[in-house]
């Protein structure tokens, strides 16, 4: 595999991991379309552990079976596939080797009633399965926030021990904030800025609004004149909240929408500094043919070239 200059930039960031981190770092960012640009686009498929079967799939019947987000991640050529430990475990020896995986090793489901996590992935189980990295969500606002954290913590230390690599999504969600407040400029730079304190190396947060939660911070936002009016102006300033751009920092897809609307988010993700797209629902929920082209403009997007 032959690492291009822009790759060795960005896994010059990380100064305190071992070659066999930065080794599954580049594996991910040297694959695909995008393969060497430092631009990432990955295919999440959690959310049937998170909204259930139907939600997730009924739209698109093809993605009941495992097997169909493993070939639409490589048939996209994609830089990586992450999805909880049984559906990779489902198609682990059938796709051995052909895209980077991410065990996701935490997730929530619709019937909780806290802003809270299950465990159930390891470290074991990502080495056992071939993956490049791990996967975890925390809540930063709920009530057990800092719980996870702590899970995060000690999950992180023993992936770079072994020498993976790991994903933080950070989501904010629950205690005093309000549904506004969960994308909130503040709240969503915040959630970047704590995933980076805890040592992820890439970050995942949704795009954020223009609203602002804390009126703490917007005291400051204000009085610094800190530009949030379009997205790539919030884009930006989440990248510089993430230690000014030495961390990864990839923007979720959210709720499906349709295909000009997530062109358009993605051209603002891009020309705010976004290293990527981690975007599911608005890919597996197509049909296959639609969900190709969409992710091939996307990487056309990310190209400078649409």
């Amino acid at each position: 595999m032959r690492i291009t200059q822009r790759v060795k930039k960005i896994l010059s960031n990380y100064e305190s991991d071992c070659p066999g981190t930065k080794t599954n770092l580049a594996r991910i960012l040297m694959h695909g379309r995008l393969g060497g640009t430092g631009k990432l686009i990955i295919l999440p498929v959690d959310q049937g552990f998170e909204h259930g079967p139907a939600r997730s799939f009924a739209k698109n019947p093809a993605g009941y079976d495992p097997h169909y987000h493993y070939q639409l991640a490589i048939d996209a050529n994609l830089s990586a596939y992450a999805a909880p430990l049984g559906p990779l475990e489902a198609g682990a020896d059938t796709f051995a080797g052909a895209v980077p995986l991410i065990l996701k090793c935490n997730s929530s489901n619709s019937h909780a009633t806290e802003k809270d996590q299950a465990v159930y992935g390891t470290v074991d189980d990502a080495l056992r399965l071939g993956c490049s990295a791990v996967g975890f969500t925390i809540y930063p606002g709920a009530d057990d926030q800092f719980e996870m954290m702590e899970e995060f913590q000690e999950l992180a230390a023993e992936a770079k021990s072994a020498g993976l690599a790991v994903v933080l999504w950070s989501y904010p969600r629950g205690g005093n904030l309000s549904k506004d407040g969960e994308t909130a400029i503040d709240v969503t730079a915040y959630a970047a800025h704590l995933a980076a304190l805890l040592g992820a190396h890439i970050i995942k947060v949704k795009p954020p609004t223009a609203h602002i939660e804390q009126e703490d911070a917007r005291k400051v936002y204000e009085a610094e004149g800190i530009p949030i009016g379009t997205l790539t102006q919030r884009i930006e300033h989440i990248v510089q909240s993430a230690f000014n751009g030495r961390r990864i920092v990839v923007f979720s897809g959210g709720a499906a929408k349709d295909t000009e609307g997530v062109l358009n988010e993605i051209r603002e993700i891009r020309d705010g500094g976004g290293s990527g797209s981690i975007i599911g629902r608005n890919s597996f929920q197509r049909p296959k043919a639609e969900a190709l082209e969409l992710l091939g403009t996307i990487a056309q997007i990310y190209q400078g070239k649409a």
